[in-house]
């Protein structure tokens, strides 16, 4: 049995991934017999400033003892929690802090080329290759995230796959008469994409949106414009139960974000043995998607994911033949896996 503390940075008021990531390797070190916590501190990104004040406040954590008894491991995640002290620190990187990486000069980060944001992005390259070079290994959420890191830091990582929130809980149902889009309403998500594309689907599909966020207001306004009201149906207070039934009775799951770390809804949507279609730019969940396996993979376009969508409607064996594939890879993915690789690298593998 061992003392171990999963570090989180928290944004206040908002729920995800990362959140439901350290909740579960928790619940799943519990399970076998460790002492497991998490330390969260909060983190902000405006003004950017604050970033490199949040490093420094985990930099100031030692947490080598909890009281008066040593803590064994250390697990560090997402940016900025791997700058905590520890002689036995592990990381298992979700992602760092994206918008001064591989979204800088994109629509999704707010970083431009002038003197200061481009001394914040140096001083955080500078601190994130010395902070995680410390942990006695690396190991990523996903490939994609592996890449990324390689890229910026010269960093090796190994991917490190988990089941999703909903593993365990999904099941299969007859296929239904809509696609689904499950996850945060934010702009790297594209939910307007899959909404676009629904001009552009001849079958008599609806689209059900499952999730809240920031780009609501301008999704409903999109529906409005495009006069889609009667064929996209957007649910706010989506809980697990819900969730799970949406899955099972859908057709299909359109999710097409822009370059994903990793995407629990791929590997849901597989656990309900529905396929799913992507786009050709979206990163993590191309690790299991592939074109005409498990699903279809296509351009961001709305007119290719409309083609995609008729596709499966007009031929639902394949569409289940492609489920059923998909199932076969997320059902492989399992969390003893998972804390078997990071327990057993704080015993004292190199890095």
């Amino acid at each position: 049995m061992k003392r171990i503390i999963v570090c989180a940075a928290q944004v206040p008021f908002v729920a995800g991934g990362a959140e439901a990531l350290t909740s579960a390797l928790v619940d799943r070190l519990r399970q076998r017999g460790h002492r497991a916590e998490v330390v969260a501190l909060p983190f902000a990104w405006h003004p950017r400033r604050e970033m490199l004040a949040n490093a420094a406040a985990w930099r100031m954590l030692n947490l080598s003892y909890a009281g008066r008894h040593p803590v064994d491991l250390v697990i560090a995640t997402r940016f900025p929690s791997y700058f905590v002290r520890h002689p036995n620190k592990v990381t298992w990187l979700i992602h760092q802090h994206r918008p001064a990486y591989e979204l800088c000069g994109t629509r999704y980060s707010d970083f431009t080329h002038d003197d200061a944001d481009v001394g914040v992005r140096d001083s955080l390259f500078t601190l994130d290759r010395r902070m995680l070079a410390e942990s006695r290994r690396i190991f990523t959420i996903s490939r994609n995230v592996a890449a990324r890191l390689g890229r910026f830091t010269g960093l090796r990582a190994t991917p490190l796959h988990h089941p999703p929130p909903l593993a365990g809980r999904l099941a299969a149902g007859p296929l239904g008469d809509y696609v689904l889009s499950v996850g945060r309403l934010e702009s790297i998500k594209r939910v307007d994409l899959i909404v676009r594309a629904m001009r552009h689907v001849r079958s008599p599909l609806r689209l059900v949106v499952a999730g809240d966020g920031s780009e609501r207001p301008a999704i409903e306004r999109l529906i409005a414009e495009l006069g889609l009201g009667g064929r996209v149906e957007m649910r706010r207070e989506v809980d697990s139960e819900a969730l799970v039934a949406l899955y099972a009775g859908a057709l299909a799951v359109v999710y097409p974000p822009y370059d994903e770390d990793y995407g629990y809804v791929t590997l849901e949507a597989f656990l309900a043995r529905r396929p799913v279609v992507t786009a050709d730019d979206s990163g993590g969940p191309l690790e299991f998607v592939t074109d005409g396996v498990t699903g279809s993979v296509c351009s961001p376009e709305p007119e290719a994911l409309a083609a995609a969508v008729d596709e499966l409607s007009a031929d639902r064996a394949r569409a289940s033949r492609l489920g059923a594939a998909g199932f076969a890879r997320a059902d492989a993915i399992t969390w003893d896996g998972a804390i078997d690789a990071l327990v057993g690298a704080g015993d004292g593998a190199a890095g």
